[in-house]
C-alpha cells in the first residue's frame, strides 16, 4: 500500500507591475512641479543679490572713457558687480519684445511646452507616444522636437526677434558699463568668486532641474 502523495498547493506568479497612464501623468506633474520649485527658489536667492537702481544709474559716476581699453578695463570691473542687473535688462529686453509680437511669444511657448511635456519630463515607464495610429520611439521624438526647434527658429520671425532683443540688450550693458566709474564699487571674495560667468548665478537652478533632462536623454 503506497502512502497518499502531499497535496499541491498552488503557486501565484505575481506579474510585473505595468505603468498606467495615471502614473506616467503623476510621473510627469510630480517631475514639473519639482523643476518649478528648484528654479524659483534659486532664482529667488539669486534676486536678492541684485544692487539697487539707484547705484546703477548713478549720474555722477558716469563719465566718457578716454580710450577703448578703458571702457573694456571698466565693463570688466562693472560685470562682475552689477551682472544680476545686467540679466534683468537682458530679461526686460526679451520680454519686451516678446510682448510686443504675441504671435512669436505664443510660438515660443508652445516649444517651450513641447520640449518639456513630450521628452524632458516624460517619465520613462510612460507608453510611447501615438498619433494618428503611428507609434513613435524616444529617438523619433526628439528628431521631430529637434526639426521643430530649427523650423521655427530659423524660418520664422521668432529667432530674428530674439537675436534682435538680445543684442539691444547686450548694447546697453556695454553702454553702462563703459560709461560707469567703477572706483566706489568693491566685491566680498565671496562675490568675486561666484561671478565667474555672466550666468553662473543659475547654476544651482540648472543642476537641479537638469535631473529629469538626464532621465530623458538617457532613454535615447
Amino acid at each position: 500500500m503506497t502512502a497518499p502523495s502531499p497535496p499541491i498547493v498552488p503557486i501565484s506568479i505575481p506579474k510585473p507591475a505595468v505603468a498606467t497612464q495615471d502614473d506616467a501623468s503623476s510621473s510627469s506633474a510630480s517631475a514639473l512641479r519639482t523643476l518649478i520649485t528648484n528654479v524659483s527658489t534659486t532664482l529667488s536667492t539669486s534676486l536678492s543679490q541684485q544692487r539697487p537702481w539707484s547705484e546703477l544709474l548713478d549720474r555722477s559716476s558716469f563719465s566718457k572713457p578716454d580710450s577703448f581699453s578703458e571702457a573694456t578695463l571698466r565693463l570688466r570691473k562693472n560685470y562682475p558687480y552689477f551682472r544680476i542687473n545686467y540679466l534683468l535688462l537682458l530679461s526686460s529686453s526679451l520680454s519686451l519684445s516678446l510682448l510686443t509680437h504675441p504671435f512669436s511669444l505664443l510660438l515660443l511657448l508652445s516649444l517651450l511646452s513641447a520640449w518639456l511635456f513630450l521628452f524632458l519630463l516624460r517619465p520613462t515607464n510612460s507608453p510611447p507616444l501615438s498619433f494618428l495610429g503611428r507609434t513613435f520611439s524616444e529617438r523619433e521624438t526628439l528628431s521631430i522636437l529637434v526639426l521643430l526647434t530649427v523650423v521655427l527658429v530659423f524660418l520664422t520671425s521668432l529667432g530674428s526677434l530674439l537675436i534682435s532683443a538680445l543684442l539691444a540688450g547686450i548694447a546697453l550693458v556695454c553702454i553702462h558699463g563703459a560709461f560707469r566709474m567703477p572706483e566706489d564699487l568693491f566685491l566680498d571674495e565671496q562675490e568675486a568668486v561666484s561671478s565667474v560667468g555672466f550666468l553662473s548665478f543659475l547654476g544651482n537652478a540648472v543642476s537641479n532641474a537638469s535631473a529629469p533632462a538626464a532621465v530623458a536623454a538617457a532613454r535615447v
